[in-house]
This record gives C-alpha cells, structure tokens and sequence, in this order.
C-alpha cells in the first residue's frame, strides 16, 4: 500500500481530519478495505483519486466518520436524562437552555433531544446545535426520513406525535421538530466550540480516538460548559479521572462542570 504516515499527511491536507486522532489499527484497518474495493493499489494512488473524484471522497470521509446512529439509544440513559438531568438543567439555568449535539451523525441524537425537550416545554422555544464533520449525513438529517429499525428503540408516544409514516419501512420526523435543529458542519479535532453550554450531549464517538485526543477534546467541553453545565457521553464512555478536566460525575455517563 506504501507508506500511511505520508497518506495521513495528505488526508489532512485534503480533508483536515486528522488520522492520528485516531486508533491506528482500527482505522487502517478500514482504510485498506475501502481501497481495496475502488481497486485502487497504493495510498498515493488514492490520495490522487480522491483529489480528482467528488463522490470518492465524499464516500471516504463517511466512511472514515463511523456512522452508526439510532433513536433513544440505551433508553435507560434517556430516561435518566429526562427525569433527573433536564430537572436539574432548569432548576439551574432556567427553561432557556443552550444545548450542542456533537458528532451528531444522521440526527436522531438532536432529534431525541428536541422530543424529550418537548415533554417540558414548547418545541418552538427549542433550539439545539447539531454538527458532525460528514456533509452527507448532515444532509440526511435535514431531510429527516429513517428506517423503522433507527424508531426501534423510541417510546410508541414520540413515534406517533413526531413522525409521519411514508411506506411499509420509512418515517419522516415532523416539521415542527426539524424547527428545532441548526444543522452545521463541525471538525471536534480542529474547529472551535461553541461557548456558553448548558448541555453537550457527544456519545459513542469518542471510543475511536487515541487517549491523547480524548484528553484534549474533554478539556475543550468543559471550556464550552456553563459552571455545572453537563456532559452526557456514550455507554462506553465513561471518563477515567474526571477531576483532571475540571468535572465531576452526576450520574452515570453525565458529567457536571466544576
């Protein structure tokens, strides 16, 4: 294939992500099987097919983003949000809560969000930031249609409220939610955050990066937060030594700033 220090060197010159965020084996690993299927031979072969070919790349940078999403992933966490964490949230910043979706994938994460946001408050006094580096799954969010096995997981409630039934398989989320969501392109390695945070909710990406870029991304969150603002990370997330970024744990995959 050749040599993948030059090849992460130029994907960052291409697409400023950088692939040494990134835990090496797994990534190449999914690097040398998407060459292999372009029937492509070496890294520098593809560096210049991706320069020249549109779709190819946009293809490679979903392919790199690992998007894997669903609705009210691991229920029993959005449960804990909604009866514990959301309380607190008010109780501290009043109703008008600033909310950031990081890595937000196809959005059913913002679009859970926004559902859950409803059970306290009007939908047209919600608004949350949703980004995620791959342009094609931000633009599948916007259009907001999905297949019944992304809804599995979703109360039989917010399925029937919020989304219109299209065919045998497809749902598309109602307008009045898609209101909720500002739809923005974002890198987590190199763009600033947004400031001011009440609530940042950034789940099942971290497990794809090395420690060293964790440890910065955490330090950033918690720069984004409001004092006693919350991060909610993934299942499989859990922050080792929080206190080193200022945080300490409200509950279980919910960090409040210092």
């Amino acid at each position: 294939m050749g040599d993948y220090e030059v090849f992460k060197t130029k994907v960052y010159q291409l697409t400023k992500i950088d692939l040494s965020c990134y835990k090496e084996r797994q990534m190449r690993r999914r690097i040398d099987s998407l060459i292999t299927k372009a029937k492509i031979k070496s890294y520098d072969e593809y560096i210049e097919a991706l320069k020249t070919n549109k779709e190819l790349l946009e293809e490679f940078v979903a392919y790199l983003t690992i998007n894997v999403s669903e609705f009210y992933r691991n229920p029993d966490q959005w449960k804990l949000l909604e009866e514990k964490i959301l309380p607190y949230l008010f109780e501290h910043f009043g109703n008008s809560i600033k909310v950031w979706s990081a890595a937000c994938s196809t959005g059913d994460e913002p679009y859970t969000l926004a559902m859950v946001l409803g059970k306290f408050m009007p939908l047209n006094k919600i608004q949350i930031i949703a980004t995620d580096i791959d342009k094609q799954v931000l633009e599948k969010a916007q259009i907001g249609i999905y297949d019944e096995k992304s809804l599995k997981g979703l109360p039989a409630d917010l399925k029937q409220k919020y989304f219109n039934k299209i065919d045998s398989r497809r749902y598309q989320i109602s307008d009045e939610v898609k209101k909720c969501i500002k739809f923005s392109q974002h890198n987590l390695l190199k763009d600033a955050y947004p400031d001011k945070c009440d609530l940042i909710v950034c789940r099942n990406v971290m497990i794809y990066f090395t420690e060293e870029a964790k440890q910065v991304m955490y330090q950033k969150f918690n720069d984004a937060l409001k004092k006693e603002g919350i991060l909610f990370v993934g299942s499989t997330e859990q922050i080792i030594s929080p206190g080193k970024y200022n945080f300490s744990t409200l509950q279980s995959f919910f960090y409040k700033k210092d």
